[in-house]
C-alpha cells in the first residue's frame, strides 16, 4: 500500500511518496547513469524483456531489492513519478510488466510529465501488466495507478489490466492512495472489498487535504510523518495502521510498512529529499540530485545487513516502535532542526548522508530502555516473526 501525493501551485509543483510494502522489503537508492544505445539490446526488467531505446536518462529510483523497477524516482528532466498498488475487476494474467517497470521506463525515456504518461501507456497496451509483486508473498499481484508531475503540473494515469484513464492536475492538491479514482474508470473496474481493507479512501482523503496546506518541501516531509489524530502509531487488528500515510506492519489482513519515502521540489532547479530507509517518523530526509552520482554500497536483501544504509536504520526504527511515544521525543526536535537548516541551505548528498549515519547511531546508543513492549500483542508477535525472518541483531529484535 502506498500514498502519492502532489501539489500544483502558482509558485510551482511539490511531489511526495510514502512507498508501503513488506516490512523485511528493503529499498536500495540508486543512481542510474543516462545511457546512449548504439546497438540496443533488451531490457531484462523484472519478468519480461522490452524493446530498448536508442537514449536512456539520467535517473534516481528507490526500488525494492529484489525488482528490477522502482517504487518512485526522479530524472534528469524533473520528471518525478510515483506508483500505487490498485485492486481491480480484471482478471490476474501472466508475468508482464509489473507497474514498478513501468515507471522505472517511462522515467528512463521521458522528457515531460504528459511524455511519460505517454511511455507508460504504450508499453502497457503492448506488454500488458501481470505477476508477482511480492518477494515474501509470490501469489499477490495487482494493477497499478501513477501520478506523474514535472515543474509545470501533474497527471494522475490509472489502469486496470491494458485499460487506462487519464486525469490532469492544473491546480491544487492530489493524492492517489490504493483504489480507483477517475470517475466513470473507477466505476467500471474497481473491486471494492480490497481498495477498502486498504483504507485507501481514508488515506487519500487526508493526504489530500493536509497536501492543499503545503508550502513547502518540509511540510511534504511532514504530511508522510502522520499517524492520523494520534501523534504515535495506532492499531489496527484487520489492516495494521492503514488509517494514515505513516505505515506500520501489524494487521492480520493488510499488514504493510512504509519501506521508504521521497519529496521533490519542482518550483526551481529541481530537488528531492530521500530517506532511503524505512518509517519516515524515524528517517532523515536527505538532498538527492539527479545530476550528481549517489553510491549507497552494495544493494541491500531481505535480511538484516551491518553495510546496509536501509538495514542499519532498522536497529533505530524497531527499538523505537516499541514505545513510540516514550522514545521518539528523544532525537524528534533535533531531527527536525537538521532538516529546516538543511531545506534552507542544502548541502551535498555524500555529506548529508555521512551526517545522518552519526546522528543516527548517537540517537540508537542514547535510547533508554522500554519498560515494556507497548504494542497490542497481535503486532508484537508480527514483528518478532519478522525479527527472526530478518536475522535481526538480538538488541533490536
Amino acid at each position: 500500500m502506498c500514498d502519492t501525493i502532489v501539489n500544483v501551485g502558482s509558485d510551482g509543483v511539490l511531489f511526495a511518496k510514502n512507498s508501503d510494502r513488506d516490512a523485511n522489503e528493503s529499498q536500495l537508492l540508486e543512481w542510474v547513469p543516462g545511457v546512449s544505445h548504439s546497438h540496443p539490446e533488451p531490457v531484462h526488467c523484472t519478468w519480461i524483456d522490452v524493446a530498448q531505446v536508442p537514449t536512456t536518462y539520467a535517473t534516481v529510483i528507490s526500488r525494492p531489492w529484489w525488482m528490477w523497477g522502482a517504487e518512485m524516482g526522479a530524472n534528469e528532466h524533473g520528471v518525478v513519478i510515483g506508483n500505487e498498488a490498485v485492486f481491480t475487476t480484471e482478471p490476474r494474467g501472466e508475468p508482464a510488466l509489473l507497474g514498478m517497470d513501468l515507471l522505472r521506463l517511462a522515467l528512463e525515456r521521458a522528457r515531460s510529465a504528459p511524455d511519460a504518461a505517454g511511455v507508460i501507456v504504450a508499453l502497457l497496451e503492448r506488454y500488458g501488466q501481470g505477476g508477482p509483486c511480492s518477494h515474501e508473498r509470490p501469489r499477490f499481484t495487482y494493477d497499478n495507478s501513477f501520478l506523474i508531475a514535472d515543474a509545470n503540473g501533474a497527471f494522475v494515469l490509472e489502469t486496470a489490466g491494458r485499460n487506462w484513464a487519464s486525469e490532469e492536475v492544473r491546480h491544487g492538491a492530489r493524492a492517489i492512495s490504493n483504489a480507483l479514482t477517475i470517475e466513470g474508470f473507477a466505476d467500471r473496474y474497481s473491486q471494492r472489498l480490497r481498495s477498502a481493507i486498504a483504507n485507501a479512501t481514508v488515506r487519500r482523503t487526508r493526504c489530500e487535504s493536509a497536501a492543499s496546506e503545503a508550502r513547502g518541501p518540509g511540510d511534504f516531509m511532514a504530511l508522510l510523518r502522520d499517524h492520523g489524530p494520534s501523534k504515535a502509531p495506532q492499531w489496527s487488528l484487520i489492516n495494521g495502521t492503514l488509517h494514515a500515510p505513516c505505515v506500520h506492519a501489524g494487521g492480520v489482513l493488510a499488514s504493510s510498512q512504509t519501506t521508504a519515502s521521497f519529496v521533490s521540489d519542482l518550483r526551481d532547479a529541481p530537488l528531492h529529499w530521500a530517506t532511503a530507509t524505512s518509517a519516515p517518523c524515524t528517517s532523515v530526509f536527505k538532498p538527492v540530485r539527479v545530476t550528481v552520482a549517489l553510491d549507497l554500497g552494495s544493494p541491500p536483501t531481505n535480511h538484516y545487513d551491518g553495510a546496509s544504509t536501509w538495514w542499519r536504520h532498522e536497529r533505530l526504527h524497531r527499538t523505537v516502535l516499541k514505545d513510540f511515544a516514550g522514545l521518539h521525543t528523544s532525537f524528534q526536535d533535533e531531527r527536525d532542526s537538521l532538516e529546516a537548516r538543511w531545506i534552507s541551505d542544502p548541502p551535498d548528498s555524500e555529506r548529508a548522508f555521512a551526517e545522518t549515519e552519526n546522528l543516527e547511531r548517537s540517537w540508537l546508543e542514547r535510547l533508554p530502555t522500554p519498560d515494556r513492549d507497548h504494542r497490542p500483542p497481535w503486532v508484537r508477535s508480527t514483528w518478532r516473526r519478522l525479527d527472526h525472518s530478518a536475522h535481526m541483531p538480538v538488541d533490536a529484535a
